[in-house]
């Protein structure tokens, strides 16, 4: 009898942690004017998840340029990221859905971000947001998307024009120093391929490997 008591506090106790695990969040981006026009971004508190974009209906380019293909692929972020996103979504206006400004900015792109777990299931939509927290959530959020889309740049560069690696990489490793691209571990392995690959430049293997360090700290 004992020792079914004592399974059964071990069980209780493991229960907020399981569900903790099986929460969800979702992140939905919508702007038709740009490229892609529409991804959604997943992530489960360990900081895997899963990414998808869309293309959309915006005009090519010209003269044209680069334009990273539709993803479609699992992804991973830092644990310390994923709780950021996890503790932000709890945020008051975000359960409540007051999310929205309705101030007359400049459309930036819908963002909806949502929560699925044990404490419930709730969701709200932005443009612009007066509250620093859930904008930087949004902003944030966008830097992951453009991190996955330069690593999709960057697999088709290497694929079909290895010179333009160069310029590609010089803009990335920019936007990750000022922080318009995060959580470069997202795209470690073309990073790797590009560090150990002798038929590119030696400039972009240096910066492979440059960034590749600053995304294991």
């Amino acid at each position: 009898m004992r020792a079914v008591v004592a399974a059964l506090a071990v069980a209780a106790l493991a229960l907020p942690a399981w569900g903790e695990q099986n929460a969800v969040f979702r992140a939905d981006f919508s702007n038709p004017a740009v490229v892609p026009s529409q991804w959604t971004l997943t992530l489960h508190p360990d900081g895997s998840g899963h990414f998808r974009s869309e293309r959309g209906n915006a005009q090519f380019q010209d003269p044209p340029t680069l334009e990273a293909p539709d993803v479609d692929r699992e992804i991973q972020v830092s644990e310390q990221f994923a709780g950021r996103v996890f503790e932000r979504v709890r945020d008051r206006d975000i359960r409540e859905g007051h999310c929205e400004s309705h101030m007359k900015v400049a459309f930036q792109g819908w963002k909806t971000v949502s929560y699925s777990g044990p404490e419930g299931h709730w969701s709200c939509e932005f443009n612009f947001s007066r509250d620093k927290d859930v904008q930087a959530l949004g902003d944030s959020l966008i830097a992951v998307a453009g991190t996955i889309l330069e690593g999709a740049r960057l697999e088709t560069l290497l694929q079909h024009d290895r010179l333009g690696l160069d310029k590609e990489m010089e803009y990335v490793s920019d936007a990750a120093g000022d922080g318009r691209l995060v959580q470069i571990c997202t795209i470690r392995g073309i990073l790797e391929r590009l560090a150990d690959d002798s038929e590119v430049l030696d400039r972009v293997r240096k910066r492979a490997r440059t960034l590749l360090a600053k995304s294991a700290n």
